[in-house]
């Protein structure tokens, strides 16, 4: 079961919002969308979701068109946040399942699974309005996968969420890889894409740039990012052959290569045939790659 989607296309009038969009999601793979604000994330969830159409192209779900598919294969955590407010946490859970086919009995289980998983356990009897924005935001997300969907679309999950919550989300989202779950997901937290995502794709004005592994991303920059602690000042760093860069973070210093070749002489030079304490070579991070490919200017390539 995979999710392919193919030359697809959505205009407004003169504007387009996707151009020629090509990626697909394998069977329990974790994949991210990632792109500055009217990149065009929402709008290809939205037509995924066949809840707008496309302009042009096709997007399919095992082979069939997803506006032939069952439903209640899907699960989806939209951007804006919104539940009843004056209906109980548990009352909710129950609607939205039964509204995807579930009974009463099998989600009994998954409720308590979830509740329990999510730290709301002394919430459920609450009503939403009540609890704080995290919580609520905890009780959406479940609403969005209570039944157990193939397929789960979450637009900006970790939107609000404090550095615990942040972490209990992490763990649901791989257990729901590991029972066969595809998730494809956006975020602007480019270390939660890092650290998740099987895949991504990422795009600039409904423009892809670049669609695949994200290793395979980071080997087109090359290893370029060389972390050193050294008594060498800032000024003398950027003398060196190969130095593009040099930026000072706490207990060590930075230095952007314009090839990760440099690095042996560099090496040579600073640690003057004596140890050095720290001289760690690596690529960039998603965060650097990104803020370069959607208009930054921290290497080229």
């Amino acid at each position: 079961m995979t999710l392919q989607l193919q030359r697809v296309t959505k205009k407004y009038k003169d504007f387009t919002a996707v151009d020629d969009l090509n990626f697909t999601i394998e069977k329990g793979e974790i994949f991210g969308l990632i792109g500055q604000n009217g990149a065009g994330k929402t709008t290809t969830f939205r037509m995924i979701l066949d809840l707008q159409e496309t302009t042009a192209g096709t997007i399919t779900w095992s082979g069939q068109p997803v506006n032939a598919i069952n439903r209640d294969i899907l699960g989806y955590l939209p951007e804006e946040r919104g539940i009843f407010p004056t209906m109980k946490v548990e009352e909710q859970l129950y609607f939205f399942g039964e509204l995807r086919g579930m009974k009463k009995a099998a989600l009994k289980k998954e409720i308590d699974f979830w509740i329990q998983r999510f730290e709301l356990e002394e919430k459920r009897k609450d009503k939403a309005e009540t609890l704080s924005k995290g919580n609520q935001q905890k009780v959406q997300l479940i609403a969005s996968f209570i039944h157990k969907p193939a397929f789960l679309i979450l637009d900006e999950p970790f939107s609000g969420l404090d550095p615990v919550n942040k972490d209990l989300l992490k763990d649901a989202i791989l257990l729901l890889k590991e029972q066969g779950t595809t998730i494809l997901f956006s975020s602007h937290q480019m270390d939660n894409v890092e650290e998740l995502c099987d895949h991504l794709c990422l795009l600039k004005r409904g423009v892809s740039l670049f669609s695949g592994s994200l290793l395979d991303l980071k080997k087109q920059y090359g290893k370029t990012k060389l972390a050193v602690r050294t008594d060498w000042s800032t000024t003398q760093l950027l003398t060196l052959e190969g130095v593009k860069d040099v930026r000072v973070e706490k207990e060590q210093t930075v230095l952007t290569l314009a090839d990760e070749s440099f690095a042996q002489s560099i090496f040579e030079q600073l640690s003057n045939g004596k140890y050095i304490e720290k001289f760690s070579l690596d690529y960039l991070s998603l965060d650097e790659i990104f803020k370069d490919k959607v208009g930054g200017h921290i290497v080229e390539v």
